[in-house]
């Protein structure tokens, strides 16, 4: 099929044939991150090696989303970018395990949630840390209650949060001796050590059960659930899925490894995840089908930043990885389907960022951002709907200090 291009000329070629009409039902929103992808580890961008077939079908079904930018080279900054459409240096957020998503900030599920919708964050967290009475990950302990800053003050109603990374499989645990980057799925697990970082849920009580495996299944195993009371109850659900995959520790269970057994440990496992995440993804996307509500499902996926330095994680033809400013630590895969109201493929070649998710979904569905307060993301939603041929001009548009900002103001 041929896809709609619009080029940064503003060029539209004819098959554009995205609904520009409002519709009377709230669309569900499910936002996914994956951790530490790079632009080129998934086979819509060109890789020939990791197998990525449900993300390359969504990405030949909805949006392609050619020149896409995290907000930052770093985890937290792009993650409050995602949640509140402005400069990581104004939320707080400056680089990763540094400040917390600022109480004072206006976030998208606190605004979706007034609206209506039910709200759930899955996955990783990284904006806080989620107890100030145990040692927990990188900054959880009763010394840094200050740091304490879980979903339930953002909008949430529901979550299954770790504060940062965990192993990709069996996620609470790590072999005795381990390089703390790569290792094979441990057969025998009498050995083992724990990982030091717990799931925890809104009410901040640790998760005990269903912990064994793959994480990106381990998580989708509690997206499930989120959305059949949503759809029981005829509620419009917000889910933010942020996927460990393939933030290192890379790890990838016995099926997933068997793929790429002929690759060496770091490849296997590094390939072996990100496939195992592509799975869950198509999971969840047949789980919304079974429960007829697919059609009404906004699901946009990215990721944080690029990938890692030191692995198998490519960035493509770009230069730079994460940490870098450079186009391979900033630009990363992404996508959107919204099969109600995207009806032709298209790919997108005007710049986008995750500071504009916010203003993008404000937009679709008719919520108003409080006036008064500055935003640096901009609805990318004219631009597939042919109402806009190119985004407005914008002072600090993708990333770095926003102008007129000195990082602390508000």
């Amino acid at each position: 099929m041929k896809k709609a291009i619009l080029t940064t000329s503003g060029i539209f070629f004819p098959f554009l044939a995205i609904q520009a009409q409002q519709t009377t039902k709230q669309p569900n929103i499910i936002l996914i991150m994956a951790d530490d992808l790079g632009w080129g580890d998934v086979g819509f961008n060109g890789n020939k090696i990791i197998r990525t077939p449900v993300l390359d079908k969504l990405a030949s079904e909805g949006v392609k989303m050619e020149r896409f930018y995290s907000a930052g080279p770093l985890s937290s900054p792009t993650r409050a970018s995602v949640l509140t459409g402005r400069n990581p240096f104004r939320t707080g957020v400056f680089s990763a395990n540094e400040g917390i998503l600022r109480p004072e900030e206006i976030t998208l599920p606190e605004l979706l949630k007034a609206a209506g919708y039910q709200t759930g964050h899955f996955g990783k967290w990284h904006l806080g840390t989620l107890t100030a009475t145990e040692t927990d990950a990188n900054r959880g302990r009763p010394e840094n209650k200050h740091l304490y800053n879980p979903p339930v003050l953002h909008g949430y109603d529901v979550a299954f949060v770790t504060e940062s990374k965990v192993p990709t499989f069996d996620p609470m645990v790590k072999p005795r001796e381990n390089n703390g980057r790569f290792w094979d799925y441990m057969q025998e697990k009498d050995t083992a050590l724990s990982y030091g970082t717990a799931y925890w849920d809104i009410n901040g009580n640790r998760e005990t059960e269903g912990l064994t495996g793959d994480d990106s299944r381990i998580i989708i195993d509690r997206v499930l659930p989120f959305i059949d009371r949503s759809v029981t109850e005829k509620i419009p659900f917000f889910s933010v899925v942020w996927f460990h995959t393939p933030h290192l520790p890379c790890v990838a269970g016995p099926e997933h490894t068997a793929l790429y057994r002929n690759y060496p440990l770091e490849e296997r496992n590094y390939y072996g995840c990100i496939t195992a995440m592509d799975e869950q993804i198509g999971r969840l996307v047949s789980f919304l089908k079974n429960r007829q509500v697919y059609e009404n499902t906004i699901i946009l996926f990215c990721s944080d930043n690029g990938p890692e330095l030191n692995t198998p994680g490519t960035a493509g033809d770009y230069k730079g990885k994460k940490r870098s400013l450079h186009e391979g630590g900033i630009r990363v895969p992404a996508l959107m389907v919204w099969p109600d109201r995207i009806k032709t493929p298209l790919v997108l070649k005007e710049p986008c960022s995750t500071s504009d998710y916010l203003p993008s979904l404000l937009d679709i569905t008719g919520i108003a951002y409080p006036t008064g307060r500055k935003l640096d993301g901009e609805s990318f939603w004219p631009l597939m709907t042919g109402k806009s041929q190119v985004k407005k001009e914008r002072t600090g548009i993708l990333f770095g200090t926003p102008g007129g900002c000195d990082g602390r103001k508000l």
